[in-house]
């Protein structure tokens, strides 16, 4: 398992672990992708996975930036559409996870409503 992957599999254990409930894993719009689409009681939240083997190159948050937000925002804006629910409440969080596959326990960072809906986009 690469380090994405894993990556991903350690915040949704996380998230369960809190009670969320994972709708999807690395749900593919078009050519976009979403980590995560979970459910945080009635909010639909688009996880963004950041993973680095140590903190010595900066924090995973840092690796989102406006491009990948963008991006982000186009593929949850899709994700929405074949809903076909206008009264849905969206946000979108990282998950940090720091560490190496084997060695050790992670450390996992949870960062609600990490950014808002890029600005091309509308949703309804």
């Amino acid at each position: 398992m690469n380090t994405g992957e894993w990556g991903e599999t350690v915040a949704c254990r996380f998230l369960r672990s809190r009670g969320w409930k994972i709708v999807g894993r690395r749900v593919r719009i078009r050519r976009d992708e979403l980590d995560i689409v979970a459910g945080d009681g009635k909010i639909i939240v688009f996880v963004e996975v950041k993973t680095r083997r140590t903190e010595r190159f900066g924090l995973p948050a840092t690796a989102v930036d406006a491009a990948k937000q963008r991006r982000i925002s186009r593929a949850a804006v899709r994700y929405l559409k074949k809903l076909r629910n206008r009264s849905v409440f969206f946000r979108f969080d990282i998950v940090e996870v720091i560490g190496e596959q084997g060695k050790g326990s992670p450390e996992v960072r949870h960062i609600p409503n990490a950014f808002t809906l890029h600005r091309n986009y509308r949703y309804p």
